[in-house]
């Protein structure tokens, strides 16, 4: 790697050409993604993409004046300690508020660049252009505050904000919860069962240890499978099922752990305190995501899992 000291004016102003076109390149794919369900926050991208491409046409041409037709390549992951961008596949689900900030970054390095590349230059063409395009890059910044007002009216941007929150549902909330609700529910009769029929602590620890992590590994890949998202909108299957089986098995450790306690009875107490706890968090996701009454979310909840709490006592006890 070359460090930014090194670099000739040549090389300085070849880096500028490689930086506008990948900049202008990751506003297009902003805009290419976005355009479905934030379509005016596409706007914004594909303005300011048009923007990155006139400055990457002025500085070909001031390039091309000065130091002939070929062109170097000098990107900047070759300079060290330049900052990188991630490619847009990298950031799926792509969320529109951090995409927004990063674009202010993007345009903040880019003026911070063109004015570190001018205090290093000494023809008088390429020095100018360089500092109107730092001033460029600075309004451009302002630009694209403006941009949003056009585009981002109130309205508008309410709208994106809602379909962002029912993307975040759909792919994180809904799968998490149905794995939190199946692990902290399903593992409660095979643990209180283990620990009433043996009256070990250790061996219902094991119970909930293989329950848990099974039911994991099953729901993890029954949400994968079920759906791949393209037609419900509900995001990647991997990532939907990566959620669901590492809140299942959330879930199932919860009630499992006061098991590692070797008194049968001081342990039973805590679980039960966990199994509550558990409960009480699932209703309040429901409350606070799926719009269910607070107190018919808790009455579900807390029926089903005494139910099941209960079956598995009385079987233990048989």
């Amino acid at each position: 790697m070359r460090e930014f000291s090194d670099l000739s004016e040549r090389e300085l102003l070849a880096l500028a050409i490689a930086n506008e076109e990948e900049d202008g390149r990751i506003y297009a794919d902003y805009a290419n993604e976005l355009r479905e369900d934030y379509p005016a926050s596409a706007k914004v991208f594909q303005e300011m993409a048009a923007e990155e491409n006139e400055h990457r046409r002025l500085l070909i041409d001031t390039f091309v004046a000065n130091y002939g037709d070929h062109i170097p390549l000098v990107r900047r992951q070759d300079i060290r300690g330049w900052i990188q961008r991630r490619p847009i596949w990298h950031m799926k689900p792509l969320p529109v508020d951090r995409v927004r900030k990063q674009a202010g970054e993007m345009e903040q390095d880019a003026a911070r660049f063109y004015r570190l590349a001018m205090e290093r230059t000494t023809n008088a063409s390429v020095r100018k252009l360089l500092g109107d395009l730092a001033e460029a890059e600075e309004q451009h910044e302002r630009d694209a505050a403006a941009l949003q007002s056009v585009h981002l009216t109130d309205e508008a941007r309410q709208d994106e904000d809602e379909n962002q929150r029912r993307r975040f549902i759909l792919q994180i909330i809904q799968p998490g919860l149905v794995g939190l609700m199946d692990g902290s529910v399903s593992t409660l009769a095979p643990v209180f069962a283990a620990a009433f029929a043996t009256r070990d602590p250790w061996n219902a620890f094991l119970v909930g240890i293989a329950a848990s992590i099974g039911a994991g590994i099953s729901m993890g890949f029954a949400e994968a499978l079920a759906d791949d998202g393209k037609l419900s909108g509900r995001g990647t299957p991997f990532l939907r099922g990566l959620v669901c089986g590492l809140m299942t098995i959330a879930g199932g450790i919860g009630h499992t752990l006061p098991y590692l306690i070797p008194n049968f009875v001081t342990a039973t107490v805590i679980a039960c305190g966990v199994v509550a706890i558990e409960l009480a968090v699932i209703a309040w996701i429901q409350w606070r995501y799926m719009d269910t009454p607070p107190l018919s979310a808790a009455a579900k909840v807390m029926l089903g899992g005494g139910l099941v709490l209960a079956a598995g006592i009385l079987i233990g006890s048989a």
